[in-house]
């Protein structure tokens, strides 16, 4: 049962779906950048079935660690109908079973952000809340990096830029972009980006090239700078450009790659997520990243030969580990 001696004075507006480490991340930082309304203003929603205070840290990047009591809301809260602003810090494949059942218990007003690695998910969330036409929708990616050290102990491992864009229903309150943009800051930046799909397809053509490539190698992402991936990572940016056009989004294959490039110089150290999933036997997000890239070349009737053998690739090498 829920401790309301413990939560009864919590009235959040702002939660975030997803206690994982980026979800953590993104409490920390909306935390920090509103201090004044924080410790009542924002939750975390868990999968337990009753509602809790659950003391949190967070090491931020420069090392120092910070202690803090968090609000994990029960997916049977009925605080969740004063939800205005939820951001979805799920897996991919986690969307739709984790945030469809709780639309009808927000807010007739709340926005939702989609922050999630890979394309998909933001179809069927679309198309679900028409029949709520006060809620709104915004796409977002994140380059920032973050490391659990245990459930409730995340690190953070990598600066980064949030790149944000609305995508349908009701734009978002200015108060509540307000509460997302005071997360700004000069080492980690947070831009708006219309349309903002054109910003996606760029994030998901760098996560095509690294996370499978490093998954079936067993490598960390620096390696991918080796001759021998050269000619395999050009074929795998050339057809992620070509369904893009049919798609209506204009990619430069050769920025597209210095990009990739530039990416993999500069997490030359780091192991994707998909290789460290693989190495935990976890489900990955391949169908939402070369996946993703296959189903739309299907709508359009285009051979995509490079990423179906890499969605193949990866989908057996889960199948192995399981």
């Amino acid at each position: 049962m829920e401790n309301t001696l413990a939560t009864s004075a919590y009235l959040p507006h702002i939660a975030i779906l997803g206690a994982g480490a980026i979800g953590q991340l993104m409490y920390h930082q909306l935390c920090h950048a509103n201090q004044a309304q924080a410790k009542h203003a924002i939750a975390l929603i868990g999968r337990q079935n009753h509602t809790q205070l659950q003391p949190l840290q967070f090491t931020d990047h420069c090392g120092l660690t910070h202690n803090t009591n968090a609000l994990i809301l029960a997916t049977t809260d009925t605080r969740l109908a004063k939800i205005q602003l939820l951001l979805v810090c799920v897996k991919a494949y986690q969307v739709e079973t984790a945030l469809l059942p709780l639309l009808s218990q927000l807010s007739p007003q709340c926005h939702i952000v989609l922050l999630h690695n890979g394309l998909g998910p933001h179809l069927p969330v679309s198309k679900a809340i028409e029949i709520h036409p006060e809620q709104g929708l915004t796409l977002g990616t994140t380059s920032q990096a973050a490391l659990k050290i245990n459930q409730w102990h995340i690190k953070h491992t990598g600066l980064g830029v949030t790149q944000l864009g609305y995508y349908c229903g009701h734009q978002l309150a200015p108060n509540l972009q307000a509460s997302i943009q005071a997360m700004h800051r000069q080492e980690q930046p947070l831009e708006w980006h219309q349309p903002v799909l054109a910003v996606l397809w760029q994030k998901l053509a760098v996560n095509a090239v690294i996370n499978p490539l490093t998954a079936l190698h067993q490598c960390n992402n620096g390696q991918l700078a080796a001759g021998k991936y050269r000619e395999q990572i050009k074929m795998i940016i050339q057809e992620i450009v070509t369904v893009a056009q049919y798609d209506g989004i204009k990619l430069d294959p050769k920025l597209l790659s210095t990009r990739v490039y530039k990416v993999i110089e500069l997490t030359s150290a780091n192991f994707s997520s998909m290789y460290q999933d693989v190495v935990h036997h976890r489900a990955t997000e391949i169908d939402y990243i070369n996946g993703y890239i296959c189903q739309r070349a299907q709508h359009h009737n285009l051979n995509v030969p490079i990423n179906q053998s890499l969605a193949a690739a990866v989908a057996a090498l889960n199948c192995t580990l399981a």
